[in-house]
């Protein structure tokens, strides 16, 4: 495995879980405390379970191919690797997006990969890809293409 990144959601997103079950509770308290425990545990599991699919995307570079939350696709079709920064990755992601790319987007990750994708059979443009390491990523596609 040449590149491995998991892009987790952030702290204070466990936070607004542990309150979505607090919420819960406090709903159910007119009930009695049985009900208002349930909701917490509930509540809580429930916030975090959301939390944690959506932190769960994985970007990976793994021998001749690029992972990439539900995408695999083979370094072969893929062509130039555009490091973005702040700027750049908020300009891809709105104004300037093609509606035919794969987007692996997470807000909360400011930087992105963008890597054309060369393969005349797809119809993708290019794959925008969040990451919080766009150079590493980018040496990790160059060392599979290699």
């Amino acid at each position: 495995m040449l590149y491995d990144e998991r892009l987790t959601a952030p702290r204070p997103w466990w936070l607004i879980a542990a309150l979505s079950g607090i919420s819960l509770g406090l709903i159910l308290f007119p009930l009695g405390p049985m009900p208002l425990l349930g909701g917490l545990v509930v509540g809580t599991a429930l916030g975090a379970v959301a939390v944690s699919a959506y932190g769960s995307a994985r970007i990976r570079v793994v021998a001749d191919s690029l992972v990439a939350g539900d995408a695999r696709v083979p370094v072969s079709a893929l062509g130039e690797a555009h490091v973005l920064d702040e700027e750049e990755a908020r300009a891809w992601r709105t104004h300037r997006a093609d509606p035919r790319a794969y987007m692996l987007l997470r807000g909360y990750v400011p930087t992105a990969l963008r890597v054309e994708v060369t393969d005349p059979a797809d119809p993708t443009p290019y794959l925008y890809l969040s990451t919080r390491r766009p150079r590493a990523l980018a040496g990790a596609l160059e060392a599979a293409r290699r």
